[in-house]
């Protein structure tokens, strides 16, 4: 940390920035902003974010919690701290050691264009990132990047198009675009790991359920879903396909696409007027919708007693068959 004056930003930016008044009274000299987010980072990657507490971080550290304050003013600017340290890496060419490791075998050799290896390689060093720390996926947005290591990050994915003809608006919707996916991934990811390890075994994969399964899943109920089911693909343990980089891939081919275009057919393709989000909108919220997905509830409910019913009947015909039979055979 430096001597200088606040600039006026927050105060966790100014932090992150170097730019942060210092403290005007602390405990030793040896606690320091960076020994407090190391500690704090290495508690939420054991535990996880709720179980970091400021009193926790201050016993963990041998000080007391209002030592803590004078450094950081709130949890708050210590997410932010600890975000900021955490995505501190760089892309493959020139990543650390146990960054490349991560990546290792996903990136698929060969001549493609430049644009999309290095969004490819930006979106798995940020899947490389909540891996690392599962916990930044909880902390909330507060608003724009507007710290350092986070303002690198996104200039590493503005140099991955840096030779296209994309303008900058549209440089920086791919960045969150891609962002998004990897963030939407890794947390399907971590919660499913969190379901394997869960002490009573559950079966993530929904495999030990597939003959029962297949017989709730009825082609009159889900027409389309039934033959997926039937061919074993839906409740498959490994199909050989990496899901993640597989719907990266198709992330980019759509991201391909818009490359492709002049700017002049981009500008003759706009996107789908406001006016019909605001009708999606208004349709999930009205009234009617609400009335008619109630009744197909009440048909699907009256269909599979139906079908308990009949189910029930023919298991009557057929263990009154087997009685005649044996009476027969007795006689």
């Amino acid at each position: 940390m430096t001597d200088t004056t606040d600039p006026g930003l927050p105060h966790a930016i100014a932090l992150a920035w170097g730019v942060a008044e210092n403290p005007q009274r602390g405990p030793r000299r040896e606690l320091s902003i960076e020994r407090i987010v190391e500690q704090a980072i290495e508690i939420a990657d054991a535990e996880g974010l709720g179980a970091l507490s400021m009193s926790k971080l201050a016993a963990a550290l041998g000080y007391t919690t209002m030592s803590l304050y004078r450094y950081v003013t709130s949890k708050d600017d210590l997410l932010l701290l600890m975000q900021e340290q955490a995505i501190d890496v760089d892309l493959p060419s020139g990543a650390q050691p146990e960054l490349t490791a991560v990546l290792e075998g996903r990136i698929p050799a060969g001549d493609e264009p430049t644009w999309r290896r290095g969004l490819r390689e930006f979106a798995l060093a940020s899947l490389a990132v909540y891996e690392a720390h599962p916990w930044f996926l909880d902390v909330a947005v507060q608003g724009v990047p507007l710290t350092p290591n986070n303002l690198r990050f996104v200039d590493l994915g503005l140099r991955a198009m840096h030779g296209t003809s994309l303008s900058d608006a549209d440089k920086l919707a791919m960045i969150m675009l891609v962002t998004s996916y990897a963030q939407s991934a890794a947390r399907i990811q971590r919660e499913l790991r969190g379901a394997r390890q869960d002490p009573a075994g559950r079966d993530v994969s929904g495999a030990a359920y597939a003959e029962v399964f297949s017989e709730l899943v009825t082609p009159e109920r889900f027409p389309y879903l039934h033959p997926v089911v039937a061919s074993g693909a839906y409740l498959s343990e490994d199909d050989g396909v990496d899901d993640v980089v597989f719907g990266l891939e198709r992330v980019l081919d759509g991201i391909g696409v818009y490359v492709e275009r002049t700017p002049a057919e981009r500008a003759e393709s706009p996107l789908p007027p406001h006016e019909e989000r605001e009708a999606a909108e208004l349709y999930a919220r009205d009234a009617r919708v609400k009335e008619a997905s109630k009744a197909r509830r009440e048909a699907e409910k009256a269909v599979r007693e139906a079908e308990k019913r009949l189910k029930e009947a023919r298991k009557r015909e057929r263990d009154a068959a087997k009685a005649a039979a044996e009476r027969a055979a007795r006689d």
